[in-house]
């Protein structure tokens, strides 16, 4: 709520291999100062682009942030999107259509889709709960590589029904809470299940945060033993950067601490007014917007191993929310970072 190669300038060291043997001192340290020259104005000039263009990343979108609109109107809405100047879209659902359909209505529009989020309980026609090898036939059919989970799978012993009056964040909420470190440690081992039948079908499992899983369990927190419990072969994590900051926690320090875990992350930033807290609680913003430094982010997170990149956001919008995607689009396209 979890897409690659730098380009490099050429070295002076290639430019210099072709010389013929027969030229003279002189003319070799001509021209290898020359390849040097060359070579340092093409490093110069690789980093002076924009960060997604420099690493030949596409900026990509969870279709989420359109929920509403990609149910109305799919076809609009994808053709909207790629206008923009998306050309990659993650998943949250099919939205009533087939696989065969959804990647239909992208190949209209020139869009791919590399990731999705399929819920842990069966709800609907796709679920890490349900049947394994026809979810994997349909990933394989829109081109997804990584299968995430976006929420905690909720203990089966709960009962999905909210309380009189309870909203959607103030439910889920409330189950997190009543998780214990066994439920938390039953989540990884499903996962790790889930990551080994599909490791098969070319497709990664994988996790996706909220706030809920920084909060103190004991003496650790969820995201701790989700992260020590899983196997790094069969489950990667896909970073929400907008619900760490709003857990009060430090991104950076994160991906520092757990380097090659994430290989995802949700573009996602909040505004300086969100109080740190483990409830679903945000003030969402577009990107560039926020309170999140994301000239230093992009790249401590490339370091670190993430290659795809989602924009974001959550409701409520100052507007429509197409105006919104566009606003976080323009400003990734053009961060230097």
């Amino acid at each position: 709520m979890r897409p690659d190669t730098t380009r490099t300038a050429a070295t002076g060291d290639e430019a210099v291999a072709g010389l013929e043997f027969t030229l003279n001192r002189r003319s070799v340290l001509a021209a290898g100062v020359a390849a040097m020259g060359a070579a340092g104005g093409g490093s110069a000039s690789a980093a002076s682009q924009p960060f997604f263009q420099r690493h030949g990343l596409p900026v990509g979108l969870q279709l989420y942030t359109l929920g509403p609109d990609a149910q109305k109107d799919l076809d609009g809405t994808l053709s909207a999107v790629s206008r923009i100047g998306y050309r990659a879209i993650e998943l949250a659902g099919l939205l009533g259509r087939t696989a065969a359909e959804m990647k239909a209505a992208m190949d209209r529009v020139g869009l791919v889709c590399t990731s999705a989020h399929i819920q842990g309980r069966a709800m609907g026609s796709q679920s890490f709960g349900g049947d394994l090898a026809k979810l994997a036939d349909d990933l394989n059919v829109i081109g997804v590589k990584y299968a995430v989970m976006p929420l905690f799978y909720i203990p089966d012993r709960f009962e999905l029904k909210p309380n009189r009056g309870e909203n959607g964040p103030a439910f889920l909420t409330r189950l997190a809470g009543q998780m214990t470190v066994d439920d938390w440690k039953w989540n990884a081992d499903f996962l790790n299940k889930k990551g080994e039948a599909l490791k098969a079908a070319g497709i990664a499992v994988g996790y996706h945060n909220h706030n809920n899983e920084f909060a103190p369990l004991g003496d650790t927190t969820p995201i701790d033993i989700l992260l020590k419990e899983t196997d790094p072969s069969l489950v990667t994590f896909e970073m929400d950067a907008g619900w760490v900051t709003a857990a009060g926690r430090d991104p950076f320090e994160l991906l520092k601490t757990h380097k090659g875990r994430f290989t995802l992350m949700h573009v996602k930033d909040i505004k300086p007014t969100t109080q740190a807290n483990f409830a679903l609680r945000q003030d969402p913003t577009e990107v560039g917007s926020g309170m999140i430094d994301w000239k230093k982010l992009l790249p401590a997170a490339y370091a670190s191993g993430v290659r795809q990149f989602f924009v974001e956001q959550e409701p409520p919008f100052p507007g429509e929310r197409i105006d919104s995607v566009k606003v976080s689009y323009d400003y990734l396209a053009g961060v230097i970072a």
